[in-house]
Order: structure tokens, then C-alpha cells, then sequence
């Protein structure tokens, strides 16, 4: 148990350096790299079996550093560059401002920010639906529906907190995640979502839709949060209305598209921003009466967003990446299993320890996949064991990891987004911190309501 006690001793320490103020990406660079080489001085493999070592465990140590650099800043690092340079050119061309005022319009009869705060909450968990990376849905939210919530009065810490948590719950039948659990499970995969896994997540949906609206509005009460509505009289807008559409247009794109074929035209989530951004140029090209010179200089706007945004989100996210691979490879994670085999408790307390660790494991590592293929490898032979449904205690470790990260310091989602909303990662995590846990207990009555115990 060595190495659980060295893990949370680590994971402690880095909550402690960055409330005091210490820059998080290299505080979490520092004990990743140091939970690396304190594996390797365990005589325990450093790199992944994916990544070849080097030789000798303090370079295997700054070679995975390369790694998350290879593989952040090639892969979801690019797409948040990309949507925080698109969202830098849409507010650059005044098409943001645009967007408010045609919005703040039918909106402004709603008096209440935190009812526009629930509707923007359900809107982004009908989003996950068409993305189902959790950090990649966080970006795209920041960058299309941040700046309409906190200009219509929304405080910034609570917007952020709704572009982070819709995928908290899983609501789309066929992400990574469900369909292994329904191979765990040993049901077909429709009746495994549909059936079983659905009902629990709408039901945890309205619960958390009720709990943010609550929660966040006693923060900014208790805070003295500054709301920031604006006067549609005083917004400044020099740019036609038809703009309004342009910031929108990624979201589009993914609906439509969504990463599959359709009619002969494949387009990901990058090409879609990419195109997004190219419409938005030759709009803005004709709109300036054709003037090439000043529509370059606009480009500019695009260009500096997505190097603010390697500078203060993706390094983040290596730095948070190291970190949780520091965690994986030193053990921590193995001693978490360990203890649930270890556990000798009838079906609801299994239930409760499995969904537990889960949980654990999800805000130390900040990943929602890494502590539930860990865990879900257990479920069946426990609920062998003890005569129980595999999907009784599957159900809420499948929910409990997605939750898990929603209230992590260090996962990608919270990273990113506060990253882009410049506030706090842990103002994030308090900010949803109570509809997680009120989802987590919803799904929890749910799977003993509506998921049979035995078989």
C-alpha cells in the first residue's frame, strides 16, 4: 500500500501549491515528472506498453513528457487551439456581439440568469450526444455558448461550470465507455443504453439541472459574483446582423456531420472548425467590400488566439497528463483494485465501494476511462461470486468515472475550460461539486430502483 500512500501524499501536495497560489501547470509537470522517477526507483515500468523506454528511468521520465506533448498538442490540444482561435476571430469581426443582441432580445423576458443557466445546462448535454469527448464538448461550449451565457447575465464561474459538466452523465448509446460495459454486462448493447443506462441518465440530469440552479445561485450570492448582463442598448455592433449565424457554425457542423459519412464528405471535428473559420474569412472578405488587406489582418486575431491558447490551456493539459500517468504508473490505481478484491461485503455495499473507488480514482487521475476500464474489469467476477446482476454494480461505476472527473482539479474538461474562462480550476470543481453529487446519488437510487440486483 506503499505506493496509494505515496500517490495521495503527491496528489495533496499539488492541491496544496496550486491554492497557495503556484502556477498549475508547473506544479503538476513537477509531480508527475517526480511520481515517474519515484517509479522507477520502485523498480516499477515508468512509460505505458505503448511507449518504448529509453534506458534508464529518469529520461523514460521526460520521454512520456514528449509523448503528451506529441499527443496533446497534436491531437485535442489542436482542436482547442482551433475553437479558441475561431472564438477569438468570431468576437475580433464583432460577430460575438452580433449574437448577443439577437439573443438578449427574445431572452431579456427572462429575468432570472440561473433559468438561462439551466437551459444552457440541458442544451449542452443534448451536445454530447454529437461529441463525445468530454474536453472537446467543454471547448466547443466555451467558444460558441460561454460568451451569449455570461452577456446575458450568467457569472463566469457558473458558465464555466456548464460547459464542463454535460458530460458528467452519458447519454449517447454508443460511446466508448457503454459499449464495454454492456460486453461486461453481458446484455445486447440497445438494451443495455436504452433500457437501463438511459432512464438513470435523464433522471440525473434533471437532478443536476435543479441542483446548479440552486447551487450556483447561493455561490454568487454568498460570493458577491459579478453578473455581468449586458444592456443591449450599449452593446457595440459593427457588423450585419446575418453575422449572428457564424459562431455557430462548428456546432453545426458537428450535428451534421457528426464524424460520419454523409453524401461522399467525411469531416471531423478539426476540419469542421477549419471550415468553420474559412466561411467565416470569405464572409468577412465580401462584407469589407473585398478588401484582402484588412480581412488578413482580421486572420491575425485567429492566429493569436490559438497561441494564447497552447500557452494557457494545452501545456495545462500535459502537465495534468504527466501527472496522472505518474499516478497510473506508480501503482496507486492497482492498490484501489486491490482493495475492492479485498472486499467482502454483500451486493448494495459492493455497489457503493465499487462506485466509490471509482470515483476516487476519476478526480486523483482526472480521466474518466482509465479508472473505469480498470475497475469494470472486476465487476464480473465479483457479481459471480456473490450471485449478483454484472450491471448492478457496472451502472454507477459507468456514471461514477464520468462524474468522477467533472469535480477533478486536473482533468482535461475542467483544465481546459477554466483555462478559457480564466477562472480557477477548483472555482470550477465547487461550482460543480454539488449537482455531482447530487447526480451520483440519483444514479445510484436509480440503479437500485430500476437495475435488478440478481439475475
Amino acid at each position: 500500500m506503499i505506493e496509494l500512500l505515496i500517490g495521495v501524499i503527491v496528489t495533496i501536495a499539488v492541491g496544496y501549491f496550486i491554492v497557495k497560489g503556484y502556477k498549475p501547470t508547473g506544479v503538476l509537470l513537477t509531480a508527475g515528472i517526480s511520481l515517474l522517477i519515484i517509479t522507477g526507483l520502485m523498480g516499477h515500468t515508468v512509460l505505458p506498453a505503448k511507449l518504448n523506454s529509453t534506458g534508464n528511468m529518469f529520461t523514460d521520465a521526460l520521454e512520456y513528457v514528449k509523448y503528451m506533448l506529441q499527443y496533446r498538442g497534436g491531437g485535442l490540444g489542436m482542436q482547442i487551439m482551433l475553437l479558441c482561435g475561431f472564438a477569438s476571430y468570431m468576437t475580433h469581426i464583432g460577430a460575438n456581439n452580433v449574437v448577443v443582441q439577437q439573443f438578449s432580445k427574445p431572452l431579456s423576458a427572462i429575468k432570472s440568469p440561473y433559468v438561462l443557466l439551466v437551459a444552457a445546462y440541458i442544451v449542452a448535454c443534448l451536445m454530447s450526444l454529437a461529441v463525445s469527448s468530454a474536453t472537446g464538448l467543454g471547448v466547443l461550449l466555451m467558444a460558441t455558448l460561454f460568451p451569449m451565457m455570461t452577456a446575458m447575465g450568467i457569472s463566469r464561474p457558473a458558465a464555466v461550470a456548464v460547459c464542463a459538466s454535460p458530460a458528467a452523465i452519458i447519454l449517447s448509446p454508443t460511446s466508448g465507455d457503454v459499449v464495454i460495459a454492456a460486453e461486461k454486462s453481458g446484455l445486447p448493447l440497445h438494451v443495455f443504453s436504452v433500457q437501463t443506462v438511459l432512464p438513470v441518465s435523464i433522471c440525473a440530469i434533471i437532478v443536476m439541472a435543479i441542483a446548479a440552479f440552486f447551487w450556483n445561485k447561493y455561490l454568487d450570492k454568498k460570493n458577491n459574483t459579478p453578473m455581468e448582463r449586458v444592456d443591449i442598448s450599449k452593446i457595440e455592433v459593427n457588423a450585419p446582423a446575418f453575422y449572428a449565424i457564424l459562431p455557430f457554425l462548428p456546432i453545426i457542423g458537428v450535428f451534421l456531420f457528426n464524424g460520419e459519412t454523409i453524401k461522399g464528405l467525411y469531416l471531423d471535428i478539426y476540419t469542421i472548425v477549419v471550415l468553420s473559420i474559412f466561411i467565416g474569412a470569405v464572409v468577412n472578405y465580401v462584407t469589407r467590400r473585398f478588401d484582402g488587406k484588412k480581412s488578413l489582418e482580421d486572420l491575425e486575431s485567429c492566429y493569436q488566439g490559438m497561441a494564447d491558447a497552447f500557452k494557457g490551456v494545452v501545456m495545462l493539459l500535459v502537465g495534468a497528463g504527466v501527472f496522472a500517468q505518474g499516478l497510473m504508473s506508480i501503482g496507486a490505481i492497482d492498490n484501489l483494485l486491490h482493495l475492492a478484491e479485498l472486499a467482502g461485503a454483500g451486493g448494495v455495499a459492493l455497489m457503493l465501494i465499487l462506485t466509490g473507488l471509482t470515483v476516487a480514482a476519476a478526480i486523483a487521475t482526472g480521466s474518466g476511462n482509465a479508472p473505469f476500464y480498470a475497475f469494470v474489469e472486476l465487476a464480473p467476477s465479483l457479481a459471480a461470486k456473490l450471485g449478483l446482476n454484472p450491471a448492478f454494480l457496472i451502472i454507477p461505476m459507468l456514471q461514477a468515472s464520468n462524474l468522477g472527473r467533472t469535480i477533478s482539479p486536473v482533468s482535461g474538461v475542467v483544465v481546459a475550460t477554466s483555462g478559457m474562462g480564466k477562472v480557477s480550476p477548483f472555482e470550477v470543481v465547487k461550482r460543480t461539486s454539488v449537482p455531482v453529487l447530487c447526480g451520483l446519488l440519483t444514479v445510484i437510487l436509480g440503479t437500485l430502483v430500476l437495475v435488478p440486483m440478481t439475475l
